[in-house]
């Protein structure tokens, strides 16, 4: 019997998928408090023409059309990528409950780097976060993207 695989498992193999159709490899799992996997997504800004189509986002509104609501009481949000400010700023909006996030992003972060948006008085909602899950794993991926586009 197949274990079931986790969150972050099932995030970087949708990043990987990502990373096949040219996108940035980003994935992203939202997970109900029954522990059920509510919407999963990658990025699909070039897929999509749409610089707001990252892995967060869509995953966001899958869950919030799933939940028949905007907000995520009681979710959790499973990301290979610290989120940038604009997905930074959803998860507020949308009150996930804890955010898990593989790689840092000290360029475009949002969490522990830049805006450090949960951090800021104006922001009404601060899930839990948890950093560093499968970092290696997540870093490495976004290397080889990088390395390999920049020829």
């Amino acid at each position: 019997m197949m274990a079931t695989p986790s969150p972050m498992e099932r995030a970087l193999a949708l990043a990987r998928d990502a990373a096949s159709r040219g996108e940035v490899p980003v994935g992203a799992v939202v997970v109900g408090a029954d522990g059920v996997v509510l919407a999963a997504e990658s990025n699909r800004v070039e897929e999509l023409n749409d610089p707001t189509a990252h892995a967060e986002l869509l995953a966001i509104r899958a869950a919030g059309r799933v939940l028949g609501s905007p907000r995520l009481v009681d979710c959790d949000l499973h990301v290979t990528l610290e989120p940038c400010p604009m997905c930074a700023q959803a998860i507020s909006f949308a009150r996930v409950r804890r955010l898990y996030f593989g790689a840092a992003d000290p360029k475009g972060g949002g969490v522990e780097h830049g805006p450090r948006l949960f951090g800021q008085p104006t922001c009404h909602h601060r899930p839990e976060v948890y950093s560093g899950i499968a970092e290696t794993e997540s870093a490495d991926m976004l290397r080889a993207f990088f390395r390999d586009r920049r020829g």
